[in-house]
């Protein structure tokens, strides 16, 4: 869902600004999103379209950490009656930000995962290669009379 969401917030801009009311925008994301996050926006639609206050249906969102902050926005909207469209932006600029800064630390991750692996098939190429032969040599150079 955490993947979804800036593509889901920026439909929902396209929507707002094309002269959607925000139920209408929330309902015509969730049907073109589909999936668990259609399904949750789709809830939302139908419970503000059977008159529950707004700030209830975003919350019951709020408890989904991925889902949190597009609950928030929507509620510090409504409570302060700031434009979504705006708010939403900001949001989907954010989720952006936060899914490069994710990908480029697993990134970084696998880079130094991968340096054990690789380690402990060299580490013992290297030493019967190079190690021994060196040793062995002066050995018996030492050794012999």
């Amino acid at each position: 869902m955490a993947a979804d969401l800036p593509f889901a917030v920026d439909l929902m801009v396209a929507c707002l600004r094309a002269g959607q009311p925000v139920i209408g925008a929330v309902d015509a994301v969730a049907d073109a999103l589909g999936g668990p996050l259609g399904e949750r926006l789709s809830w939302v639609a139908g419970q503000m379209r059977l008159g529950a206050e707004p700030e209830a249906a975003w919350g019951a969102l709020a408890e989904d950490p991925s889902l949190a902050q597009l609950a928030r926005a929507m509620i510090r909207a409504v409570r302060r009656g700031a434009p979504v469209a705006e708010v939403l932006i900001r949001l989907a600029d954010d989720a952006r930000q936060a899914a490069r800064a994710s990908s480029s630390a697993a990134a970084r991750k696998a880079g130094v995962q991968a340096v054990a692996p690789l380690g402990l098939c060299f580490l013992p190429a290297f030493v019967l290669l190079g190690i021994i032969p060196v040793v062995a040599g002066l050995a018996a150079q030492v050794l012999a009379p």
